[in-house]
C-alpha cells in the first residue's frame, strides 16, 4: 500500500488532506508540528507522531526511519516562531537558516524541501489531495458585491498580486480603492482585523496566489477563521482567486456568508457578465 507522510502545521487544512489521501489509498503517516497541529487530527490519519516545530532533524530521521518516500506539507508553520517564539531549532534547522540568502516565505519552504527530497522523500503537490476545495470561479454566496465594491476587487487584486511577487504575503483589505493593510508575517487573519478595523465596515478583502506560486506549500487558503475575522470587523466582501486557492468547510462558509451579508467570490483577474451563483 502507498504511504504518505504529512507534515502538519495549523489548521483544517491538514486533515482535508490526510481524508482525500486515504479516499486514494494511501496509508497516511501523520507528523504533527507541536504546538501547532490540532489534536485532532490523529483521527483522520493511520499513524501519528509529534515532533517539536523546531526538530527538523527529527522529522527528516522520522520519515526516512518509517521508510517514507512521499510526503506533503499542509498547515501554516507561523514564521513568526523565528522571532517570538521560546522554541529552539535543532543543529539541522539551526545549519539551514544560516544557509538561506533571505528568510522569505518561499526561500524557507523551498529549502525545507530540498533537504527533505536529499534524503531521497519527494513532495507531493497539495493540489493532489485537495482538488474538490479548489476555489471556483463566480459569486459564490447569496449576495453580489455592488460596482464600487468590485472597483475595490480589481485594485486590490493588482496590489496583492504584487505582494505576493515579492513574497511579502498574499491578501490585502481595501475600501474605496485605498490600501487598509498588507499581509505580512502577522497572517491573513490578523491583517483583517487590522485593515478591518482601519477601515471600519464594509472594507474588501482579497488573496490571491504568488506569481509563481509552488502548489506544493503555501497554497493560499481560506475557512471559517477567515470568515470570522471579517465579520468581527464589518468587512462585506472577500475576493479569492479562483483554482489556485482552496476554500475550507465549505457549507459553513455559505451558511455563515448569508447570515453576515458578506460577498464570497472566486476571481481570476476580470470578471464575467455571465457568472452565477455557484454553491461552493
Amino acid at each position: 500500500m502507498k504511504k504518505l507522510g504529512l507534515i502538519s502545521g495549523t489548521g483544517e487544512l491538514p486533515k482535508a488532506i490526510a481524508s482525500e489521501a486515504r479516499a486514494q489509498g494511501y496509508t497516511v503517516f501523520a507528523i504533527a508540528l507541536d504546538p501547532l497541529a490540532e489534536r485532532s487530527l490523529s483521527s483522520y490519519v493511520d499513524e501519528i507522531k509529534w515532533v517539536n516545530v523546531g526538530k527538523f532533524g527529527e522529522i527528516i530521521g522520522i520519515l526516512t526511519k518509517y521508510g517514507i518516500k512521499e510526503a506533503v506539507m499542509a498547515g501554516k508553520v507561523p514564521k513568526s516562531l523565528l522571532y517570538k517564539s521560546k522554541i529552539t531549532p535543532d543543529p539541522r534547522a539551526v545549519k539551514l537558516l544560516f544557509s538561506l540568502k533571505d528568510r522569505s516565505d518561499d526561500s524557507i519552504l523551498r529549502a525545507i524541501a530540498k533537504e527533505i527530497e536529499k534524503e531521497g522523500i519527494n513532495i507531493l503537490n497539495i493540489a493532489s489531495f485537495s482538488f474538490g476545495l479548489l476555489t471556483p470561479e463566480g459569486i459564490l454566496t447569496e449576495d453580489s458585491p455592488t460596482e464600487d465594491e468590485w472597483k475595490d476587487i480589481e485594485f486590490g487584486w493588482k496590489i496583492a498580486k504584487e505582494i505576493g511577487r515579492l513574497d511579502i504575503g498574499q491578501t490585502v483589505v481595501v475600501k474605496n480603492q485605498a490600501v487598509m493593510a498588507v499581509e505580512a508575517i502577522e497572517g491573513t487573519d490578523e491583517a483583517i482585523r487590522r485593515g478591518g478595523r482601519l477601515a471600519g465596515e464594509g472594507a474588501v478583502v482579497v488573496k490571491v496566489s504568488k506569481p509563481n506560486q509552488d502548489m506544493r506549500f503555501d497554497v493560499p487558503a481560506v475557512g471559517l477563521n477567515t470568515l470570522r475575522a471579517m465579520i468581527e470587523v464589518g468587512a462585506r466582501v472577500l475576493a479569492v482567486e479562483a483554482k489556485n486557492s482552496i476554500t475550507l468547510n465549505k457549507n459553513e462558509i455559505i451558511e455563515e456568508s448569508k447570515k453576515a451579508g458578506i460577498s464570497v467570490v472566486g476571481y481570476r483577474g476580470q470578471k464575467d457578465s455571465k457568472w452565477q451563483k455557484k454553491n461552493i
